[in-house]
């Protein structure tokens, strides 16, 4: 046991380049709920479920990080639904998409989506209903089987 006993967690924070961009990206792309501004900051609240995420616009622009920055990523848990209708919205409006991972093993088993938010923060859609043995279409076919059937 620890010397301290963390309660819960009042927030995250994510880096942003452009705090506008990313309040598009999160809120209308994305779906969370848009909680405000806090006060006369560049920092901008978000809720999902009962978490919330502060956007917060960096005072100079990093470059577009890469996968290989350690694999950081915040992760949203979806419905299976949900994880196929990002696929094809994610190739219609050409966000970056790192890799599409099947994880039958492990402490987050599941259907693993990473991507990049507008300011290259690697973010995942987890589908924990994936369970090993399930089929495993590539992104490609998910986005193709979904144009089939729309």
């Amino acid at each position: 046991m620890g010397l301290l006993k963390i309660e819960g967690v009042t927030h995250w924070s994510i880096g942003v380049n452009n705090l506008e961009e990313a309040e598009a990206f999160y809120g209308d792309f994305l779906g969370l709920e848009a909680r405000g501004r806090l006060g006369g900051t560049r920092i901008s609240c978000f809720s999902v479920g009962d978490n919330n995420i502060l956007l917060c616009e960096r005072d100079q622009p990093l470059e577009v990080p890469t996968a290989e920055d350690n694999k950081v990523h915040h992760s949203f848990t979806v419905s299976p639904e949900t994880l196929t209708q990002a696929c094809k919205l994610f190739a219609e409006k050409q966000v970056v998409i790192d890799e599409l991972v099947y994880r039958g093993k492990g402490f987050f088993t599941g259907r693993e989506l990473y991507f990049f938010d507008s300011s290259g923060n690697r973010l995942e859609l987890r589908d924990p209903t994936w369970q090993e043995g399930m089929a495993t279409p590539s992104f490609e076919e998910i986005v193709r089987e979904e144009i089939v059937h729309s």
